[in-house]
């Protein structure tokens, strides 16, 4: 089974939405070249399978040599600056190893009693709404019971909350790494 379409049409509603969601338009097409070439680039690369489940430890960042060629193939030279930034976190998405436990980044509170993941402005430069790329609660939850944690763990205007759930927790992103779930499990 070529599962390589479905993967394409998956992050490329991601990306449109992203662009969307900050105010930016690119020319007809470019969702679809855009997951297409990810989507190529899984096949090349693999996914993480799901022997490197186990680990509750943040993963890290990548080293700019390693992200940046990666991104580079993604980006066209007409493309806003934005796209860059949605290919950085797409491919992390694709390409970070899964984890079992979540880092509970989503309610992480800084020094002032805020927390920046329930930022709507911060939230809007991200893919993956409050949550990060790789947070299991993606896969292992529905979304009713995705949103009732998250709204738990609420600490701004819980109105700006009911408002723009969809951007805190986006389905498509859920859809995108149920997706990579089921990939990175297929046996060639």
């Amino acid at each position: 089974m070529d599962a390589q379409p479905e993967l394409a049409a998956r992050v490329a509603a991601v990306f449109a939405r992203y662009l969307a969601q900050n105010g930016l338009t690119v020319p007809e097409g470019r969702s679809a070249r855009f997951g297409s070439g990810l989507a190529e680039l899984v096949g090349r690369r693999g996914l993480p399978g799901p022997g490197c489940e186990g680990s509750s430890e943040p993963t890290g960042g990548w080293r700019e040599e390693e992200l940046g060629p990666l991104v580079a193939e993604l980006v066209e030279a007409d493309d806003p600056a934005a796209v860059a930034e949605a290919a950085r976190q797409l491919v992390k998405a694709c390409f970070y190893p899964e984890l079992k436990a979540c880092r509970d980044s989503f309610q992480a509170v800084g020094p002032d009693g805020l927390c920046r993941r329930q930022d709507l402005a911060r939230v809007r430069t991200r893919v993956s709404g409050s949550h990060c790329v790789d947070c299991p609660h993606w896969v292992a939850l529905r979304a009713d019971e995705h949103a009732r944690l998250l709204g738990a763990a609420w600490r701004g205007d819980a109105a700006e909350w009911q408002s723009s759930r969809e951007l805190f927790l986006p389905e498509d992103f859920r859809a995108l790494r149920r997706c990579l779930h089921a990939l990175a499990r297929v046996r060639e």
